[in-house]
């Protein structure tokens, strides 16, 4: 009895936990996206910001905050939520800290249709997020056929991956050699990734499908759970191990993609957000929650560095591409210390 106890509230505990760290990091978000708001070239007060927002305020203070600083800010907010949900949901059905969207083909082939778009001259409002969205899909499926043999194992699944994601980069880089130079320059900006290039029409896509990934989140966290402990364990549990594992990534693919679309393919956050936010749960476990919160914070954190850290103002992209190569140099050494601790 006391042992079913101790583990009934070691669970309680946890949860406990869960639910702390995932409002913590939404509080921060909320404050980082206020701050977005607040900064620029004219420092607006708390007060400024809510009537700006509301509508309530100066018809100048109105257009600073609606029209020139509110939607990258929504921008990097629902951006940052996606990957970090997308990255984390990739980790756990691989089991893998580096499988990320960054390296297994499904941002690559985003890019890839993209630039193809750009260079044909289809690069309309709609277009382009069409485009990306077509084309990470396209390689996520590619990725999943060419790694099946009487089912996926992740270890084969990123190695394809990997493949692919360098094949879809080799042709993104033959495309912009042979472009234009206007549509070479348009490809590379956007190559880049940036949340200030996002769109209305991809914003409200994004806002959309973030609406949609709540209930699907529930799912997939059910899911996970089952497919953590193994697949034999998770087949006596009555879980479908490679169904539940497609619909998984399924998940993960369009909010990759559809981040991809709206800003471009911005590196490493998908991929750091969830071991950073396992490393405030410990022993709590894992929560798409906390690790879609802790993207959010990441990209907001980048995006305010890239407009006002440096005397001019840089792309997103850079940022987190400073950022993120030490991790996986970090994460590359560490596992082959243990690899010799062995």
């Amino acid at each position: 009895m006391t042992a079913v106890l101790t583990a009934t509230g070691q669970r309680a505990l946890a949860r406990r936990r869960v639910r702390l760290v995932a409002a913590g990091l939404a509080l921060a978000a909320a404050g980082l996206f206020g701050l977005a708001i607040a900064i620029g070239g004219e420092l607006l007060p708390p007060v400024e910001v809510v009537t700006g927002l509301t509508g309530t305020g100066e018809p100048s203070t109105v257009f600073i905050v609606r029209e020139l600083r509110l939607p990258r800010a929504a921008a990097a907010l629902l951006i940052g939520l996606a990957l970090g949900a997308a990255g984390t949901l990739f980790q756990r059905v691989l089991g893998n800290p580096l499988a990320s969207p960054d390296f297994l083909g499904v941002t690559a082939g985003a890019g890839t249709a993209t630039v193809t778009a750009i260079v044909f001259g289809a690069s309309g409002a709609l277009l382009l997020p069409a485009a990306a969205l077509a084309g990470g899909a396209l390689t996520a499926a590619l990725v999943y056929l060419l790694a099946w043999r009487r089912g996926v194992s992740a270890y084969r699944f990123i190695l394809v991956g990997v493949g692919v994601a360098t094949f879809a980069q080799s042709i993104t880089s033959y495309l912009v050699a042979r472009a234009e130079m206007r549509d070479a320059r348009e490809a590379l900006t956007w190559l880049v990734g940036s949340v200030g290039m996002a769109s209305p029409e991809a914003l409200t896509l994004l806002a959309v499908t973030m609406a949609l990934f709540a209930p699907a989140a529930v799912y997939a966290s059910r899911v996970l759970r089952a497919l953590e402990l193994g697949d034999a364990t998770a087949r006596v549990l009555g879980a479908r191990t490679q169904r539940d594992r497609v619909a998984v990534l399924g998940i993960g693919v369009a909010l990759i993609a559809v981040a991809t679309a709206a800003a471009g393919p911005i590196a490493f956050i998908a991929m750091l957000a969830g071991p950073l936010a396992r490393l405030l749960l410990r022993r709590a476990g894992q929560s798409i929650a906390a690790a879609a919160f802790m993207g959010a914070v990441l990209l907001q954190t980048a995006d305010l560095l890239a407009q006002h850290a440096l005397p001019w103002p840089v792309s997103t992209g850079v940022v987190t591409g400073v950022f993120g190569a030490p991790y996986i140099a970090w994460t590359l050494i560490t596992a082959a210390r243990r690899s010799d601790l062995r």
